[in-house]
C-alpha cells in the first residue's frame, strides 16, 4: 500500500464496487442533487478486459473512509487515453495525488501505444468536487461542454406516436439486430467529438451488454435500409436514459430522430418513469439538441471535457 500525507492509495479490485458505487453516489449527490450510478455499471467498468486493476485504477482512503477514485483506460489503441477521477470536498490532497498517479499511467500506455504523447480526457460536472485550479495548475484545459438533457413524462406520453411514412421500428432481442445497432451507431457517430472505433465484442463490454434490456433498443428501417438506431437502458436510479440516437446522413431532415424521442418516451411512460434523460454535445453541428428542446426537453446539468496533453513514457528496453 503506497502513502502520502493523510492518506493511503491502493488498487481498486471488483470486490471493491459497492464501495466505490457510495462513493460515486455521494458525489452524484453533491453535485446534481441525487444519486444517479448504479452498481452494475460500477461492476462492469471494473470487471472490463482492457483495464488492469492493479495498474489502471486508484483508491484513496483518509482511515477507513474512501474519500477519491480514478481510473484509467485506453479505447484507442492510439494517443487518446482517457479518465474518471472522483474526490469528495475537503481531501484536494488525495485528489491531485490520484490524478498524477492516472497522468502518469496514462503517459506509459501512450507510449506503449507507440505513440509520442498522451491526450488524456477527463469528463466532470461543469461544478465538479474536483478542483478545477489544481486542473489548471496540472496544465488542463476545458476543450467541450456537454448538456444533460431530461424531461418529465406523464400518462399523454403512453400513445404510441405515429411513424413518417413507411418507417419501421423493431427491437434488438435478436444477436443479428444487436450486431446491426452497433453498426448504426458506429456510422452515425463517427464523426462525433471523442468518438473512438469499436468492435462489436468491444462495444458489448463497454456497454455492460448483459445488463442492456435488448427491447429498449431499436433498429429504424425504409424499405430495405436500416437508416436510425436509439439506443436506451432502464438501470439508472433516477431516469429511463437515451445513450444514443443516430440516424443515418442520407435519411436526415424527415423526422425521423423526432420519431425515435416520442417513441422512447411511450416506452418509458409505459414502464413507470417519470423522467427520461440524454446527453448532448452543444457544439454537434446536426441540429440535436434543438430536435430535443422541440420535443420538450431541457438542461438538467453539464458536463465539460478537460484535457491535457502529456509527452509519452516510452516503454524501457
Amino acid at each position: 500500500m503506497q502513502s502520502e500525507p493523510h492518506f493511503t492509495v491502493r488498487p481498486a479490485t471488483v470486490g471493491d464496487a459497492p464501495l466505490i458505487c457510495a462513493l460515486l453516489n455521494e458525489i452524484d449527490t453533491i453535485e446534481t442533487g441525487r444519486p444517479d450510478t448504479d452498481l452494475h455499471t460500477v461492476e462492469s467498468e471494473l470487471a472490463h478486459p482492457e483495464i488492469d486493476l492493479r495498474e489502471d485504477s486508484w483508491l484513496a482512503f483518509a482511515g477507513d473512509r474512501l474519500v477519491a477514485y480514478a481510473l484509467v483506460w485506453d479505447d484507442s489503441r492510439a494517443e487518446r487515453i482517457d479518465a474518471d477521477h472522483y474526490v469528495l470536498p475537503g481531501h484536494d490532497a488525495a485528489g491531485e495525488g490520484l490524478l498524477a498517479m492516472a497522468e502518469e499511467r496514462a503517459a506509459a500506455r501512450a507510449g506503449a501505444n507507440g505513440a509520442s504523447r498522451a491526450v488524456l480526457h477527463l469528463h466532470l460536472n461543469a461544478r465538479p468536487t474536483t478542483d478545477v485550479d489544481m486542473l489548471g495548475r496540472r496544465g488542463w484545459l476545458r476543450v467541450r461542454r456537454y448538456h444533460v438533457l431530461s424531461r418529465p413524462l406523464s400518462g399523454a406520453d403512453l400513445a404510441a406516436p405515429e411513424p413518417p411514412p413507411g418507417l419501421v421500428l423493431r427491437d434488438c432481442t435478436d444477436e443479428a439486430d444487436r450486431r446491426r445497432a452497433h453498426a448504426l451507431v458506429q456510422e452515425t457517430f463517427s464523426e462525433h467529438f471523442d468518438h473512438q472505433p469499436r468492435t462489436y465484442e468491444q462495444w458489448l463490454d463497454d456497454i455492460a451488454g448483459a445488463h442492456v434490456n435488448w427491447s429498449l433498443v431499436w433498429v429504424a428501417s425504409l424499405g430495405t435500409d436500416d437508416v436510425a438506431v436509439l439506443f436506451s437502458r432502464n438501470d439508472r436510479q433516477s431516469m429511463g436514459w437515451i445513450n444514443n440516437i443516430g440516424v443515418r446522413a442520407p435519411f436526415r431532415g424527415r423526422g425521423i430522430a423526432g420519431h425515435l424521442l416520442r417513441h422512447a418516451f411511450a416506452a418509458y411512460a409505459a414502464r413507470g418513469r417519470d423522467t427520461i434523460g440524454l446527453g448532448v454535445d452543444t457544439q454537434n453541428e446536426s441540429g440535436a439538441l434543438r430536435i430535443y428542446e422541440a420535443h420538450g426537453m431541457r438542461t438538467d446539468y453539464a458536463v465539460d471535457t478537460w484535457e491535457v496533453v502529456l509527452p509519452a513514457r516510452l516503454p524501457t528496453a
